[in-house]
């Protein structure tokens, strides 16, 4: 690598490390949480993620979840456990694992789905203005390029 590679690399790094450190992802979570308020919703968008994917499929083992939100074991039982006392949630045991539980929708789980949905396509038309449909794709790319990079990284790591 020549001098202007790495310069042109460096300030590349000042402008994109707070995106990937977490800057947008931060400011979409503030005001997914604000949205879900507005609709009356006490989740976080934390909850959100694990409500989602039990729209989607109920009654998955934990670790599923787990495996599905980049979540650990004991973040993901917290998380589930506040589901729970939430009445949104409610787990049972797994026929073929006792080791093992499944996460169920409760029917308020389910009824508050649409007004989860409302505040998350509030959030993303806000964070979304202005962008075409050719800049989402590219972003996407990006993105999905970055992960696989750090995934690959991390699976390749000794640690």
């Amino acid at each position: 690598m020549d001098n202007d590679e790495i310069l042109s690399i460096d300030h590349d790094l000042n402008l994109i490390f707070p995106i990937i450190n977490g800057k947008v992802s931060m400011a979409i979570n503030r005001m997914m949480y604000r949205n879900f308020r507005k609709e009356g919703l006490d989740i976080t968008p934390e909850q959100w993620t694990v409500l989602a994917f039990l729209w989607k499929e109920d009654g998955v083992a934990q670790q599923t979840l787990c495996n599905s939100t980049f979540k650990d074991k004991p973040s993901m039982t917290r998380l589930i456990d506040n589901l729970t006392k939430q009445g949104l949630v409610y787990r049972n045991a797994s026929e073929t694992d006792r080791r093992s539980n499944l996460i169920f929708l409760t029917d308020q789980g389910k009824a508050i789905k649409e007004k989860a949905t409302n505040a998350i396509a509030t959030t993303m038309e806000s964070a979304l203005a202005g962008i075409d449909e050719e800049g989402l794709r590219h972003v996407r790319s990006l993105l999905a390029a970055v992960f696989g990079n750090i995934q690959d990284a991390l699976d390749n790591s000794s640690y």
